[in-house]
């Protein structure tokens, strides 16, 4: 039997790495539907409506599956962490409880609207329902990450005895919720959704294209993909350099606020100056890439880059080693090259932006086959550098639960025996990947199928009129 400490947070952190995928998918999207429904309700263009139709379709099935996935994480916290429950809940428990009330009753609300309801509502309520759906998708967001960023900047709050334990008692809740760690959190977050729902957009447009213009294979509505490519192009052109532009100052919050996750992102164990930034560090034995050294590595790198990072334009700065600290290091090999990973892939993003709007802007967007394949294969990158965005978040603050306040080991429920943990982490590892499963084989399915043809979707909107009309009568 595994030990019930890692074994909580091994699920834990397994269902948080499968539900995550669906909140990335309802977040990101929910600004395109927006856009997609101004566009459909003020043109004559009836690409917009397919887009709305078809790109509904994924949200729906992303925010189903996401709620189911996400209520079992809330249930995490009594089942294996009852411990941390009762120290933080005063201060905890209120964002997780708004965010239910708040967010997503509202986007709950008005999805049904959205989803059944363009024939059956007005112009203007329909824009308020695909609004308010977005917003709420949105508010999610912020309670959810008001409450990590608070497990990572904790303030606003002071240590009491109640019945004997010591538990955490709000005492300042602007402090608290508005800490400095989640304007960085909430703002790269955003950005990371909707980039990588721009990439899987164009890895799923470019594939159609491709097959149309190369494989000489007929797609129907070749428009709407070659429309979809252009409007994911535009928002990579955005979304890309600005976050690794974010992602720049908010690793200098990272070394201010929690400075051993910091060593541990870059690998410094003793304390030393002009580090190195390695974008690509290769190890030279087995040892080297599970105890990660910085000037140890291979690769390539920028002289004092890590310096420059820390200090904000100084790259001869120092750098405080992880041999300093009282505590135990976090897991420096799973931060190092988590790290490493996410700051590859956002580099690439760019890449892959101009490097598309530069064939659009040539008139050469149909015909540039490396791109087309460049762009498949990157589709689910994003995803995948939000996976390991979050490894470096969490596992970078361990071994604290509560940055400088609780241990993650003090925090799990202390009737909790190996073996319940065991047979609950392979419970919940087969009944999430068969969610996550299923929910690959359902978005497949909406993509090989396709948005309407111009025709099914006029007729689809006579339907809806004509279904109207008769219930009105």
């Amino acid at each position: 039997m595994i030990d019930p400490v890692i074994a909580s947070r091994l699920q834990f952190a397994l269902t948080t790495i499968v539900h995550i995928i669906f909140p990335v998918m309802s977040m990101g999207l929910a600004p395109f539907l927006v856009y997609f429904t101004w566009r459909e309700i003020r043109s004559d263009d009836p690409v917009y409506e397919q887009l709305r139709r078809f790109w509904t379709k994924i949200f729906a099935v992303s925010f189903v599956v996401g709620t189911v996935t996400g209520i079992v994480l809330e249930f995490e916290f009594g089942t294996n962490f009852a411990a941390f429950s009762t120290v933080t809940g005063e201060l905890f428990g209120g964002p997780l409880a708004t965010e239910g009330m708040m967010a997503f009753m509202l986007e709950a609300t008005f999805l049904g609207v959205f989803v059944f309801g363009r024939e059956k509502v007005s112009d203007a309520l329909y824009m308020v329902s695909a609004v308010a759906v977005g917003l709420g998708t949105w508010l999610s967001a912020v309670w959810i990450l008001v409450a990590n960023s608070w497990m990572q900047t904790p303030r606003g709050f002071e240590m009491v005895t109640k019945n004997g334990q010591s538990i955490v008692s709000l005492v300042d809740p602007i402090a608290a919720y508005a800490n400095p760690r989640f304007p960085w959190m909430f703002v790269h977050m955003q950005n990371a959704a909707v980039l990588s729902v721009a990439l899987f957009m164009a890895g799923i447009a470019a594939y159609h294209v491709f097959r149309h213009y190369h494989w000489e294979y007929p797609v129907q509505n070749v428009a709407f993909w070659e429309k979809t490519l252009k409007i994911a192009i535009v928002v990579l052109v955005l979304t890309a350099p600005f976050q690794v532009l974010h992602g720049d100052a908010y690793a200098r919050h990272v070394a201010d606020t929690q400075p051993q996750k910091f060593a541990a992102m870059e690998a410094v164990w003793e304390t030393e100056s002009y580090v190195p930034e390695y974008i690509i560090a290769v190890p030279t034995n087995l040892e080297d890439l599970t105890d990660p050294r910085a000037k140890e590595l291979l690769g390539l790198g920028i002289p004092g880059g890590a310096s420059w990072l820390v200090s904000g334009g100084d790259p001869t700065a120092t750098i405080t080693g992880l041999n300093e600290f009282e505590t135990e290091a976090p897991p420096v090999a799973i931060v190092f090259w988590s790290f490493r990973l996410m700051v590859g892939l956002g580099f690439w993003f760019i890449v892959l932006a101009f490097w598309a709007a530069y064939r659009w802007w040539r008139g050469e967007l149909r015909e540039d086959d490396l791109l087309h394949k460049s762009l498949m294969v990157s589709s689910l990158l994003g995803i995948l550098a939000v996976e390991v965005g979050w490894i470096v978040t969490e596992v970078g603050r361990q071994p604290w639960v509560v940055q400088g306040v609780m241990k993650t080991a003090d925090g799990v429920s202390p009737g909790l025996s190996g073996f319940d943990a065991t047979v609950t982490l392979v419970g919940f590892a087969v009944v999430y990947l068969g969610l996550l499963t299923l929910y690959g084989y359902v978005v497949a399915r909406i993509i090989r199928a396709g948005p309407p043809t111009m025709a099914e979707s006029e007729q689809l909107t006579l339907d809806d009129a004509t279904a109207s009309a008769a219930g009105d009568d």
